[in-house]
């Protein structure tokens, strides 16, 4: 099981944090049982915001990571497209 990124912790403990708030302000619970139904659904609110943030990935890291194929590079390239020089000497002949 990987650990969580500091981004998940820090919006997933917000989230808990403010919309725990929010239902007992809104909602006015005064029993324990209303309390704890208000703390079950905040803590269940931000482990999906927490499990949300790390779904998501910055798109041009995703893109820079992939290897160019090798079935792009024109044939008639050459050594060139390996990765040898022009005018460069070479060990093997």
């Amino acid at each position: 099981m990987p650990r969580p990124t500091p981004a998940q912790i820090a919006y997933g403990s917000a989230t808990v944090v403010f919309s725990t708030l929010a239902m007992l302000l809104l909602s006015q619970a005064g029993s324990g049982l209303g309390v704890a139904v208000i703390a079950l659904t905040a803590l269940a609110l931000g482990l999906a915001v927490a499990a949300a943030v790390g779904l998501r990935t910055p798109r041009g890291r995703a893109a820079a990571a992939t290897p160019p194929s090798q079935a792009r590079t024109p044939a008639h390239a050459g050594r060139a497209a390996a990765g040898a020089v022009a005018g460069e000497h070479s060990l093997h002949g």
